[in-house]
């Protein structure tokens, strides 16, 4: 036999005899103080005056306060005076007071026993509270180690069950909102109606919710983050729970709760972020090394088709056009390069401009100029009202327009036109190049800007889908922005700061 085993049974049977629970035994003990606080004093008392008597009651009344309660100790306080008076003032075995300052000693200690029990629960109670507090406080510590050290929804949900499972033994569901609707966390569900009230605690970013109902006793409690309401940490508390006067320790659970889902949502932008950023750097270093790799043979291409195209004597008529063919590849070719170098140069480091103010119509002009050949087949339709100068890069501003008229060219039929239009929106001036093809496809008109995203992956016109992005990384620069539409056909704006133009002198005529 384990020898152990008695003595904690000893001790739990002494407990539960030392801490009644029921009025008849909290009764029992103070009837049982005071008879025993009479027999020790009946042989002192020839002995001792009543007065010293009287402190032994007051001890028992002490004892039944801290160990049977409040109403236990009043009536202790009541027994004693009476005991004491019966058996220790003169005329003993009586109720009688033969001495006035007799009267005085009972009811001096009769309010001296109650205000001594009081405080012996009072105080009594605030030690079990700082007991509680401590345990709570550890067990919040235990929690919040483990939350922090979680590293998914799935296991700060698990974490926080475990938790409320064996301190406080209730049930827990966690509710994450994503996309505007409140998704549980694991295996648990919720039916409709509760599934409502925790959305409109999230949505609405109430406080806590309580639901008392058939099923049981809910506690809602929203899941507050440094911008919005993150979910609901839903808690029941059973059919017979009540509301738990610990509401206080909940909602530190639900502080805790939001504090590391916040954590992790933060970790992982940090992370996509992170992967991103990386991605983008090895995509910029590889366009920088390939380019300059490939140019060097392809001007040696495009020099090499120049020689064959003016030999002596001539080619022949077919062999000229396979020449020239050669030569219009070698030039396309050598625009993408040209387009993956401006490219890198753009994403590697902060693009330095050359700002002067000047009219748009002469970076216009010059554009359309330059592109030549290329719009043989598309007339070009100039709209432009009277605009204020604008400060920008020439260069690079021509950049833009080459590439929003070229992109124009490309994918719009034959002999249609392509216009050209400014505005003044707001406190900026917008320029707009139209055609009358086919336009974007409509799910794609925020991405068409991005790096080598085309508006059709399986299209026949060639290229790499870079034009687009150089327009974006230059307009930007320049502080304006860039937008796609379809408007009988594929449009392009970009907006310009307008700022404070100089103002220009003019010599008036006498």
């Amino acid at each position: 036999m384990n020898p152990i085993r008695p003595k904690g049974d000893f001790a739990a049977a002494l407990t539960a005899l030392c801490q009644p629970h029921s009025a008849a035994a909290r009764l029992a003990w103070a009837v049982a103080a005071c008879v025993l606080a009479t027999l020790l004093s009946w042989p002192l008392r020839d002995l001792l005056d009543p007065a010293n008597i009287a402190m032994l009651y007051l001890l028992a009344v002490a004892i039944v306060a801290a160990r049977a309660g409040r109403y236990a100790a009043i009536v202790a306080a009541f027994l004693s005076t009476v005991l004491l008076d019966f058996f220790f003032i003169h005329p003993v075995f009586s109720f009688t007071v033969g001495d006035v300052q007799y009267v005085v000693t009972l009811a001096v200690m009769l309010v001296v026993a109650l205000i001594i029990g009081n405080l012996t629960i009072g105080l009594q109670r605030q030690t079990i509270a700082a007991i509680e507090r401590e345990r709570q406080a550890h067990a919040l510590y235990q929690l919040a180690s483990q939350l922090a050290g979680a590293s998914s929804l799935e296991q700060v949900a698990t974490a926080t069950h475990h938790f409320l499972q064996q301190s406080q033994g209730c049930e827990s569901v966690l509710l994450m909102r994503r996309n505007d609707a409140l998704h549980p966390v694991g295996q648990a569900r919720l039916n409709s109606e509760l599934q409502s009230i925790a959305a409109f605690a999230a949505m609405q970013q109430a406080q806590t919710r309580n639901l008392q109902d058939d099923e049981g006793h809910w506690l809602f409690l929203p899941l507050h983050g440094s911008t919005y309401v993150r979910g609901v940490l839903a808690v029941d508390f059973g059919i017979s729970a009540t509301l738990n006067v610990q509401q206080a320790l909940y909602e530190a659970v639900a502080a805790l709760v939001a504090i590391a889902v916040e954590r992790l949502h933060f970790v992982e932008v940090a992370q996509r972020a992170q992967l991103q950023m990386t991605g983008e750097r090895l995509r910029s270093s590889i366009l920088s090394a390939l380019s300059h790799d490939i140019r060097t043979p392809l001007t040696a291409l495009y020099g090499m088709t120049d020689m064959l195209a003016l030999t002596q004597p001539p080619l022949p008529p077919a062999a000229r056009d396979m020449v020239e063919a050669m030569r219009e590849q070698a030039l396309r070719l050598n625009g993408m390069v040209s387009n993956l170098l401006d490219m890198a140069k753009l994403r590697a480091e902060n693009i330095r401009l050359n700002q002067e103010w000047q009219p748009v119509e002469e970076v216009i002009g010059a554009s359309i100029k330059l592109l030549g050949s290329a719009l043989a087949q598309h007339p070009v339709k100039v709209l432009l009202p009277d605009m204020p100068l604008l400060k920008f890069d020439a260069v690079l501003m021509e950049r833009v327009l080459c590439n929003l008229l070229e992109n124009a060219a490309k994918y719009a039929p034959p002999l249609s036109p392509i216009t050209i239009s400014a505005q003044i929106e707001g406190d900026k001036a917008a320029v707009s190049v139209c055609d009358s093809g086919p336009g974007f496809p409509p799910d794609k008109l925020d991405k068409v800007f991005e790096l080598f995203e085309r508006g059709d992956a399986e299209s026949s016109v060639p290229g790499m889908g870079l034009g687009l992005s150089i327009c974006r990384s230059i307009v930007e620069a320049h502080g304006g922005e860039i937008r796609a539409s379809n408007l009988g056909g594929a449009c392009v704006t970009f907006t310009l700061p307008l700022g404070d133009p100089p103002l220009i002198e003019t010599d008036d005529d006498e």
